[in-house]
């Protein structure tokens, strides 16, 4: 993001440790939004139920649906899950529909990518059956759709290029379907953009400690065993442990890092580590379920068993009487947050610290 800023907790009287609060990300993935854009492709089930004691006829518009026991048609069941549009942090585009269109037919048309450069791009549709927005599915009818672009993540603000990208495939699928589409104005969803990006900048941070051995070194079997003990599990990524948050689909309480190299050894036990990073990203999980108090209990318990340092990025000790100054810190930062309806943990605020 531009003028991003390093986020870093004040400890102790004002005395700052250097690392406690690690280094946010917007700048570096910066870099990486240089990068070829990347296609989101995502799968597409078009299979669908057809009941009823005669062969219906069917066009390419007209929902396939199971019938209920009355006969009458049965939609599938609303999506819950999965990111949904937000006016807070997405710039939307409406597209009236001359009628109403099946999911089948509607999901033959959407674009390839789901991205307009490194911002990802959402399609809602509004259904005829309960009047819910939801990502078209097969075998539902929908009235009104809807698509939105992300104005900012952690590559930076929704810039010019990008939002034209967006404006190019919506049309293309607005054309398709035969529906009229109506943009919000590029400059101002530009200005939003940035704006939007220097609060998530100013109010990014991650909280990060680092273990260190006293004596001889870690086996990653050894980590892994102890680490288990406190609820960890293998994370997606070589290198990870995380500790799962309790909500389904939601992301990981704390992660625990360690050397990836030493996560592909062929005998976990030969590969030997000195050093772990204990952290958990503060917009990304909710207050409410104590993700500091995890943190700072899992440091402690960790140190122990592992027989292990905590300190911070220049290997200065971290002391259990740290937490106290940077609980209040943390404070602030969630008041910030939820003061701008973005609270931490929340749907559209995963979605902007992403």
């Amino acid at each position: 993001m531009n003028n991003s800023l390093t986020l870093y907790l004040a400890i102790l009287g004002g005395v700052v440790l250097a690392g406690v609060i690690a280094h946010s990300t917007w700048q570096n993935r910066k870099l990486a939004a240089r990068q070829p854009k990347r296609a989101a492709l995502e799968p597409v089930d078009t299979d669908a139920q057809v009941g009823g004691d005669t062969e219906p006829q069917f066009d390419e518009h007209t929902p396939t649906q199971p019938m209920g026991l009355d006969g009458a048609p049965q939609m599938p069941p609303v999506k819950r899950g999965g990111a949904h549009l937000d006016a807070l942090v997405d710039a939307i585009a409406t597209l009236t529909l001359d009628s109403p269109l099946s999911g089948d037919h509607i999901l033959l048309h959407l674009p390839p990518s789901r991205r307009a450069g490194s911002k990802p791009v959402l399609i809602e549709g509004l259904r005829t059956d309960c009047g819910e927005w939801e990502q078209p599915q097969p075998g539902v009818t929908y009235g009104e759709l809807q698509a939105g672009v992300l104005l900012a993540n952690r590559t930076g603000g929704l810039n010019e290029i990008e939002y034209s990208e967006f404006v190019q495939k919506v049309q293309t699928m607005a054309d398709a379907l035969g529906a009229a589409v109506e943009f919000p104005d590029m400059l101002d969803v530009v200005a939003r953009a940035r704006e939007l990006d220097a609060f998530a900048s100013a109010h990014d941070a991650q909280l990060a400690l680092r273990l260190h051995a006293r004596g001889s070194a870690w086996s990653v079997g050894y980590v892994q065993q102890q680490a288990s003990r406190h609820g960890f599990l293998p994370g997606a990524l070589p290198g990870r442990l995380v500790l799962p948050a309790v909500e389904e689909g939601a992301p990981p309480v704390l992660t625990l890092h360690f050397d990836a190299q030493a996560a592909f050894a062929e005998d976990e036990e030969q590969a030997t580590l000195r050093e772990l990073v204990l952290a958990f990203d503060v917009p990304q999980t909710a207050a409410e379920h104590a993700p500091f108090k995890a943190w700072c209990a899992a440091g402690e318990a960790l140190s122990v068993g592992l027989d292990a340092l905590m300190a911070d990025d220049q290997g200065h000790p971290f002391s259990p009487a740290a937490f106290a100054s940077i609980e209040g810190e943390l404070v602030r930062l969630y008041e910030a947050l939820a003061g701008r309806d973005l609270a931490a943990g929340a749907p559209a605020t995963r979605r902007l610290f992403s």
